[in-house]
């Protein structure tokens, strides 16, 4: 573990003891690997030293919503904020189970893997109706922002009215666009990072000490 970590462990400690503030709980939704285990992964890695889960190029990997509990960000101008990060399953319309075969799964595994997704998409949903407090919404910024599961899901994150940070993911590729999704929702913060490789997310933690507290 590195000297980073563990001094933000430690001030991650401190403030849970001395200030006992409200977490907030904040849901990281967005189309199937647009990145968003690998975010949540590295923010509990950055401010924690553990991990959420496991990724993987096949699409619904994550199938189930994963938690991780009071974690402690801290930006450069000294606010804080507590969180619960919620990895969700990548939301769409619609869940073939022909595209898990295209990865080399037997068509069992595959209509398995389907079935769980769809369930977890439901589940998704459940949450952002009624237990979470805040989205980081996550797009590739190498695809198109215009279509139409995001449309949707910004529309159902703005009528509960939560507060919403636009991540543009994946700028270390070079077809990233991230000023498209500027453009397509110009209404709120949209902060390009690579979750891959961690650049720009300082100013993803500071935005969230901003937004969340």
């Amino acid at each position: 573990m590195n000297f980073l970590v563990r001094a933000r462990q430690r001030v991650s400690k401190f403030l849970n003891a001395f200030f006992r503030r409200k977490r907030s709980r904040i849901g990281i939704y967005g189309p199937p690997n647009a990145g968003k285990t690998t975010l949540a992964n590295r923010i509990v890695r950055d401010w924690t030293g553990d991990a959420v889960g496991p990724v993987s190029e096949i699409p619904h990997e994550t199938r189930r919503a994963r938690r991780k509990e009071d974690i402690t960000i801290t930006g450069t101008n000294g606010n804080s904020v507590i969180i619960d990060i919620v990895d969700t399953p990548g939301v769409t319309t619609k869940i073939d189970y022909n595209e898990f075969l295209e990865y080399g799964l037997e068509k069992e595994e595959a209509i398995k893997r389907a079935r769980e997704a769809t369930e977890g998409v439901a589940e998704a949903m459940h949450w952002l109706r009624d237990d979470i407090d805040g989205v980081i919404y996550m797009l590739d910024s190498t695809q198109d922002p215009f279509m139409q599961v995001n449309i949707m899901m910004i529309g159902i994150i703005e009528s509960r009215k939560l507060p919403v940070i636009i991540v543009a993911n994946k700028i270390d590729l070079p077809d990233a666009t991230p000023q498209r999704i500027r453009s397509a929702f110009p209404q709120h913060p949209v902060i390009p990072i690579s979750g891959m490789e961690g650049s720009n997310v300082e100013q993803l933690y500071e935005k969230m000490t901003e937004m969340f507290g």
